[in-house]
This record gives structure tokens, C-alpha cells and sequence, in this order.
């Protein structure tokens, strides 16, 4: 009950001395024009349209045409229709966040959707439309973060501050990595934002994938894929306004996004709407600077802060790493981890193409016999992958290369090592130690 009465007394303290009124003047698809709001609105207000039955719908202004405000609803359009009043607000969109929201599961306006009551209000307002530090007052990135995912911690070593993009078509494997991650790191909060996700699959990754332990620490931010497109826009925003405040905090912060490509598709229907011409592959203009926008809200924080370690997924369309929205997102992160279809197919999971995979921490970060190991790995990988089409036609006769030969026997090795059910967790020191152990050139076991 206390906390039902401080949330309606800081909604009550928010709310506007008076209120001002447009009226609809056409809907054409998404978009509603509104008349009389001129001088009244700018770009990213809200305003609410008060349809036919009483309903109130939530809209945010998008653009302007011939003196008319252009509006894009939250929700459904229902009941609206010409002469219908627009009533206007003001002001970014703000949340109130407190500790009190780990374990718990908020919607695209911070709004819970676990049914276990209300949030608690922090007393501080954060902007969900909020902007990256100051390049020059951001702290350089921290330590090794564990992400309690072999291949990860030791192929594409991470650092606090950090933000690499999970690459893969759709199917591979992206969500049940990020679960485990998110259950197995050794960051002190994770923000999950599951931005256009299938209905049925929220509960799932929640209960079956993050589990509990996972979920204790964690605030997820849910955004199905039958939403508007401004609200998967919003949650993705809605992520990062989240993981911002625990940052302020203090906190190391472990940010996982569901995915960057809905996000491109829900401002391309924005931009679309709004009337902006089409790019490559009907992208529009606003989408490529929406995503560094976005972006780089994660990295780390300014002197006093934590940081927010960001991994964020891209679902490849057509299995094409060089399509729009792969080849921008690319150059805005500070690495890229491929997940293989055809490593997939074959049945390790998750499955890593480390050859293709670049953490731009790495070598740096590493101590020189852990650079050594890695490399040698990414060698004998390398040999293998070669010369793989020969040895499975048996064209390949031992003893012709010392180095192919070295790759024979210890490839199964790797393999296995990079192979992890979901429930296991290896530290990074456990990572090193296994793949150590997996080169040490002792003959594999013999099959059971």
C-alpha cells in the first residue's frame, strides 16, 4: 500500500498545471494528423487521442506536413476518427527506477507485467530517451567480465565497458545464449531486453532459460513482436534507460538486447509512415542514426559510475552477415561473435564460429601465455577447416603435413570444448584451464 501511495503522489506532482487541445484531421494506416497543435508539440512529445467510446490512446508525435502535427498511436486506433480531440503533453518520456525492479518484468513504458504488484518509485527521474556520456568523460574499459560461456571467455575475451554484437540467422541460438550468459555472469545486474520476441517464448526464456538465479538479479523488458512499432521501439530505449540508472549506481552492468534488428524494423515502419524515403533494403534514413544513437548509450561510465557491458543481437536476414542492418551495426560495436547454422546442424551448440568472431579487447586484455593459448587454438581450427573437405573424403594421407595432422587429432578436442549445455558454467579461469587442457596433445579417448 505504501508504495501504490508514493507512486500516485510522484505521478500526481508530474502532472501539468492546465491542458491544451488538437483535433484529428485525417488517419491515413498508422498515422493520424493533428490541426490546431501548432507551436503547441515537437518531435518525441506525446500526446493523447480521446476516441469515440472514452478510450484513451497514447501517441507520439513523429513529423510534421502542411501545419499538421503526424502522431503514431501505442496502441490501436480504434474508435478514433475525424474531429476526434488530441489532447497535448509536453516533455520527454521519464521513469522512475529503484532497486526494487531486479527480478521483476516491465513492459516498454516501465510499467509491470509479472502480476506481482506495483514497482516501487525511485525519487530520482531518468529519461527513457536518454544520450550517451560525453566521449571524453567516459572511462576507458574495465577489467574481464565473466560471461560464464567457454567460447566466449576464452575466444572472444570480454571487457567491462564493452559492446559486441550476437550475429546469426533466425534459429541458431542467439536467445539461449543470452540466457546463459545472463544466468552464469559474474556482473552485479543484467538488463534483458527482449525487443519483437514471440508471445509464447517470454515466459519460457524467463522461467526455463534465465531460471530463477538468473532472474533475481536481472530486470527484463518485454516487447512482443504483435506490438506497434513505436513500442518496440520504446523497449529498446526502455532497456538502456534501465541499465543507465544502475550504472549511476555504481553498478557493473550486464546489458543483453533481443533483438537490434526489430528495432530497425520498427523505426523503418515509423520512418516509412512518417513519409521518409526508402534506402537499402527500405531502411530509411533515420534508421542508420538511430542505431548508434542507441548504441552507444551502452560502454562505460563517467568517474564515480559503473558501466554497462552491452550484447546486443542481430538477426541476419537470409543468412546474409553483409546485409543493412549487420554491416552498420558492425561498425558501431567493439566486436562481433557469429553463431554458425552450420556448426548448428551438426550439433554443438552454442555454436561459435571463432574464426569469424572478433573481440576488439582481445589481445590486449589478456596475459601473453593466455594470448598463446588462444592462438594456437585459432591455428589448429584454422588447419582443420582447410583442409575439412579432403580428410572427410579421405583424400588427405597421414603424415603428409605435421601441422594437418596436429589439427586431426586435436580438433574433436575443441570441438567438445567449445560444445556447453546451457545449465553448465565455466569461469574464466576454468576457461583457460580446459582449453590448456585440450591442447596438452594427450590422444582424444576413445568412443564409448
Amino acid at each position: 500500500m505504501a508504495t501504490l501511495l508514493g507512486n500516485i503522489v510522484t505521478e500526481v506532482e508530474s502532472l501539468p498545471a492546465g491542458r491544451l487541445f488538437g483535433r484529428v484531421a485525417a488517419v491515413i494506416g498508422l498515422l493520424v494528423e493533428v490541426e490546431g497543435a501548432q507551436g503547441l508539440v515537437s518531435i518525441g512529445d506525446r500526446c493523447r487521442l480521446l476516441a469515440r467510446d472514452g478510450r484513451r490512446v497514447t501517441c507520439e508525435v513523429v513529423g510534421f506536413r502542411d501545419g499538421k502535427a503526424l502522431l503514431m498511436p501505442y496502441g490501436t486506433l480504434d474508435g478514433i476518427g475525424l474531429g476526434c480531440r488530441a489532447e497535448v503533453g509536453a516533455g520527454d518520456p521519464v521513469i522512475h527506477p529503484d532497486p526494487g525492479w531486479l527480478g521483476r518484468v516491465v513492459n516498454a513504458f516501465g510499467e509491470p507485467v509479472d502480476a506481482r504488484g506495483p514497482l516501487p518509485f525511485g525519487p530520482a527521474r531518468h529519461a527513457v530517451n536518454g544520450k550517451a556520456p560525453p566521449a571524453h568523460a567516459r572511462q576507458r574499459v574495465g577489467g574481464k567480465i565473466d560471461l560464464g560461456v567457454r567460447g566466449m571467455n576464452a575466444f572472444l575475451t570480454c571487457c567491462r565497458g564493452q559492446r559486441m554484437g550476437i550475429f546469426s540467422g533466425s534459429g541458431v541460438g542467439k536467445s539461449t545464449l543470452l540466457s546463459m550468459m545472463a544466468r552464469h555472469t559474474d556482473a552485479q545486474v543484467s538488463v534483458i531486453g527482449l525487443i519483437g520476441e514471440r508471445g509464447r517464448e517470454a515466459r519460457e526464456f524467463i522461467e526455463d532459460d534465465l531460471g530463477p538465479e538468473g532472474m533475481a538479479r536481472s530486470v527484463v523488458v518485454v516487447a512482443t513482436s504483435d506490438g506497434p512499432p513505436l513500442v518496440r521501439r520504446q523497449a529498446a530505449y526502455m532497456t538502456l534507460a534501465i541499465a543507465e540508472y544502475f550504472r549511476d549506481q555504481g553498478a557493473d552492468v550486464l546489458c543483453l538486447m533481443d533483438s537490434v534488428t526489430r528495432f530497425a524494423m520498427a523505426q523503418r515502419e515509423i520512418g516509412l509512415s512518417a513519409g521518409e524515403p526508402p534506402a537499402s533494403k527500405g531502411y530509411t534514413p533515420s534508421v542508420f542514426a538511430e542505431l548508434p544513437r542507441l548504441l552507444e548509450r551502452a560502454g562505460p561510465g563517467g568517474p564515480g559510475q559503473g558501466s554497462i557491458t552491452g550484447l546486443f543481437t542481430v538477426l541476419v536476414e537470409g543468412d546474409d552477415h553483409n546485409e543493412p542492418i549487420s554491416d552498420a551495426v558492425r561498425g558501431i560495436l567493439d566486436g562481433h561473435v557469429v553463431l554458425d547454422r552450420a556448426i548448428a546442424e551438426r550439433g554443438r551448440y552454442p555454436p561459435i564460429n571463432v574464426l569469424r568472431s572478433v573481440s576488439r579487447s582481445m589481445p590486449a586484455c589478456n596475459a601473453p601465455d593466455e594470448n598463446r593459448l588462444v592462438d594456437r587454438a585459432r591455428r589448429v581450427i584454422s588447419t582443420y577447416e582447410d583442409m575439412a573437405e579432403l580428410i572427410r573424403l579421405g583424400a588427405y594421407r597421414k603424415g603428409s603435413d605435421a601441422k594437418v595432422d596436429e589439427a586431426i587429432h586435436l580438433y574433436p578436442r575443441l570441438e567438445a570444448f567449445l560444445s556447453q549445455a546451457k545449465e553448465d558454467k565455466a569461469d574464466l579461469v576454468a576457461s583457460y584451464a580446459l582449453l590448456a587442457e585440450a591442447l596438452d596433445g594427450t590422444p582424444p579417448p576413445a568412443p564409448s
